[in-house]
């Protein structure tokens, strides 16, 4: 029988402390998990190619992928998740605590937010 995952579809970028709580969740309870990187068009939101998430994320998780508790690829873009009855999985939300909440990844690409979720702020403005 082949493992079962808990999927979780991002375009991760970029990796931050909030992203590896979401996968925590899953994680904590024994479950492998499958990040699934959306192929977008690179923009201002979205500077990394697919690729590169990828080859950041092999890096960034490498003692997940090691255990073999972690699977990563590259899917199509997509406009929805859709799903019919009794299809034999769950779809699951997670409130994040308010710490991870705020954690945003247009800050931290903008240099206003570290990938742990601290604020940076212009010393020059003090």
């Amino acid at each position: 029988m082949s493992k079962k995952y808990a999927m979780y579809v991002g375009r991760w970028q970029n990796w931050h402390k909030g992203h590896r709580w979401l996968i925590d969740q899953q994680l904590n309870k024994g479950k492998n998990v499958w990040l699934a990187i959306r192929d977008v068009q690179v923009d201002e939101n979205n500077p990394k190619t697919a690729g590169q998430v990828f080859e950041e994320l092999k890096v960034e998780l490498l003692d997940l992928l090691q255990m073999g508790t972690l699977f990563i690829s590259i899917i199509p873009d997509i406009d929805s998740i859709n799903y019919g009855r009794g299809v034999g999985y769950d779809v699951i939300y997670h409130e994040p605590p308010t710490e991870i909440a705020t954690i945003s990844g247009t800050a931290i690409r903008t240099g206003h937010m570290t990938s742990d979720g601290e604020i940076k702020y212009d010393q020059t403005k003090r």
